[in-house]
């Protein structure tokens, strides 16, 4: 397993890092799961008035640049300007906030009703599992709807931010799906 994962990284990092848009409701934790990743030691965040921009590597032979965009309202209305030339999108919800998972689930179909994002891969981030009041991954997935979307083309992950539980697994996972995503592509099935 470990020499096919390897031979499938190295193929997707051959044509450079992957470009990453990574979104989600404010609060939701997406800038602390990119710092996680980037392995930043000791870390503070505030909320992202704006983007942050980090490149990262999930696993050895993998390039990945995370554009982690800020999720209050002013800034949503501004997604689709980085919608352009997407590898991947990482979907992140606050698992803890019950009371808006109608409103991520609008915001996700909206990115979704755009052109550019129909056939980029999904992963969404059932983040904050670490807390006790923590919504499983399967009720979020019924509340997005996700259960209506084609198989394959996403992955719901519980994971925190804050240890870094899942998030690793997460963007190898993505990674796996822009592979098969460019195979398609190169043999004419999408």
């Amino acid at each position: 397993m470990g020499k096919v994962l390897s031979k499938i990284m190295k193929k997707l990092s051959a044509d450079g890092p992957k470009r990453i848009l990574m979104l989600g409701l404010d609060n939701a934790g997406k800038t602390t799961i990119l710092y996680r990743m980037k392995r930043t030691e000791d870390f503070h965040t505030v909320p992202t008035i704006g983007f942050n921009v980090e490149t990262i590597s999930p696993c050895r032979g993998i390039s990945l640049t995370v554009w982690d965009v800020g999720g209050q309202d002013h800034l949503r209305t501004l997604w689709h300007h980085y919608f352009d030339n997407v590898d991947g999108l990482v979907f992140v919800i606050d698992s803890t906030d019950s009371r808006r998972l109608h409103l991520a689930r609008a915001e996700l179909e909206g990115i979704y009703q755009h052109e550019a994002m129909k056939d980029v891969p999904l992963i969404v981030l059932a983040n904050k599992q670490d807390n006790d009041d923590a919504l499983p991954a399967e009720h979020i997935a019924r509340k997005l709807n996700l259960i209506e979307w084609p198989e394959d083309s996403y992955y719901i992950i519980p994971c925190c931010g804050l240890s870094g539980k899942g998030i690793t697994d997460a963007f190898t996972t993505l990674a796996q799906m822009i592979r098969a995503r460019q195979k398609s592509h190169r043999l004419g099935l999408v």
